[in-house]
């Protein structure tokens, strides 16, 4: 008779030898090469995508940029999956890509690519949160166009009652974009027409459309990865939204190293892999020039380290490095301050303590400058415009949040310098307008959350 399966019974030893092979079997099918064939083939569809609406690629960060060759790539946006999250529903002020509206008036819309992890359809950030930033805008700049003042989500992954919610809380939105006290005239000069999101997954049928809408510029959300319902392992290889977590698995590995050297990655065997992109990705880095400062307020840059170019007798130079020193050795001229505050998280934290030493030290740079920004004047010390740069490992995070607290504490909201403003009494709104006005002119920028609390810690404290 024959034994049913139920019946069978295993050994400890067995069950853990189960474990291991089937552990095993996901590790290989989730390797480097694998992803790196799925982000290829997704692109293949990007393609399609592009020629059928002949619009810009824009790559929703950081994920979208596998999926664009960077030839064909036409910018950058920042919206978070998490803004879109049940229960979130949120519209970033700091956030605003209002550098996408150029773009979107010029080229009749845009294509924003993003991707996803096993299961879902599409992201949050491409259902949800451009949903919501279209709406909020449209409501904003277009205050007589009703017909665009609604939501719109896409029926097959937001539920109607998801919907409403999100739709009861525009609103509030529209109301905390307008707090920002943002020229509106000039994105008005901008967009022509209302914002109405479209989306486009792998299961939807392309039919060529390069017409210009006449009633609104539509914003293509694109679904780069085709969905897979059930595990990696039955889909020969392939993984949806392989692009993602690259911390996990890049090793280091970009999207430009990946397009510039796409045929040698594939074709190498995985076991090479982690030594050649290891290797690529040290002469990329040797490659790089220092990259220019961003201006991020009138008299106020940021850069990346090392600072490219020795300063100029009117450019007061902080940089942040990743070294813990003592603040006594912090000072190493009048127009140079190197503050040590440590790595990562803590570097944030330390930054706190280290504000109110880079304030005073910016201070006294700004009050011996005072009445010497007229590039005309050649009666003083100072003949060029006086510029204030800050500089820290990525030029994105740590040197962003100093830029911020410098803005609150000396500069009056035209950005010009004001010895007698109050050095307290800031506000979370004060420091939101400003903070919205750093990151519209630098949209690359990335304070974290650690470094944006301890700039509030300072500033209200």
């Amino acid at each position: 008779m024959a034994t049913a399966a139920s019946e069978l019974v295993f050994s400890p030893q067995a069950n853990h030898n189960f474990s291991r092979i089937l552990s095993d079997l996901k590790r290989s099918n989730l390797s480097i090469t694998n992803r790196l064939r799925s982000i290829r083939e997704d692109a293949g569809f990007i393609s399609e995508v592009a020629a059928a609406f002949s619009r810009p690629l824009i790559a929703n960060e950081r994920c979208g940029s596998w999926y664009i060759p960077p030839e064909t790539k036409a910018g950058s946006a920042y919206f978070k999956s998490t803004d879109g999250h049940t229960g979130q529903w949120r519209f970033s002020t700091r956030r605003l890509n209002l550098q996408l509206l150029r773009i979107i008036g010029e080229c009749d819309g845009c294509i924003i690519v993003d991707s996803t992890r096993r299961g879902k359809r599409m992201p949050d950030a491409l259902s949800k949160t451009v949903p919501t930033w279209c709406c909020v805008l449209n409501n904003v700049l277009f205050p007589d166009a009703s017909a665009f003042h609604g939501l719109y989500t896409p029926p097959n992954a937001v539920s109607q009652s998801e919907h409403s919610q999100i739709e009861s809380r525009i609103p509030e939105h529209v109301a905390a974009l307008k707090a920002l006290d943002i020229n509106l005239d000039v994105l008005r000069q901008q967009l022509k027409k209302p914002l109405r999101p479209i989306w486009i997954t792998q299961e939807s049928q392309l039919v060529p459309t390069d017409g210009i809408f006449d009633d609104f510029h539509p914003v293509i959300c694109c679904t780069s990865s085709r969905r897979v319902i059930g595990g990696e392992m039955s889909e020969g290889g392939y993984i949806q939204g392989a692009g993602d977590d690259t911390e996990n698995w890049a090793l280091g590995l970009t999207p430009p190293i990946f397009w510039r050297h796409a045929d040698v990655l594939l074709s190498t065997p995985e076991q090479d892999l982690p030594d050649l992109v290891r290797s690529l990705v040290s002469q990329q880095a040797a490659d790089i020039d220092t990259s220019s400062p961003k201006q991020v307020a009138p008299c106020i840059f940021v850069s990346s380290l090392p600072v490219a170019t020795p300063p100029s007798s009117s450019t007061c130079t902080i940089t942040i490095v990743s070294k813990s020193t003592d603040p006594s050795s912090w000072v190493k001229s009048p127009l140079l301050m190197e503050v040590g505050v440590g790595k990562h998280k803590l570097a944030s934290r330390n930054l706190r303590l280290a504000l109110p030493s880079i304030n005073d030290f910016v201070r006294r740079f700004l009050e011996r400058t005072q009445g010497s920004s007229s590039a005309g004047d050649s009666e003083t010390n100072f003949p060029e415009p006086k510029r204030i740069l800050i500089a820290c490992e990525t030029g994105k995070d740590i040197s962003v949040g100093v830029a911020l607290a410098l803005l609150c504490q000396n500069f009056d909201s035209s950005g010009n310098f004001d010895p007698h403003l109050q050095s307290s009494g800031h506000t979370k709104s004060d420091i939101r307008v400003k903070l919205s006005r750093i990151m519209t002119n630098f949209p690359e920028a990335n304070p974290s959350r650690a470094t944006l609390q301890s700039v509030n810690s300072f500033l209200m404290g």
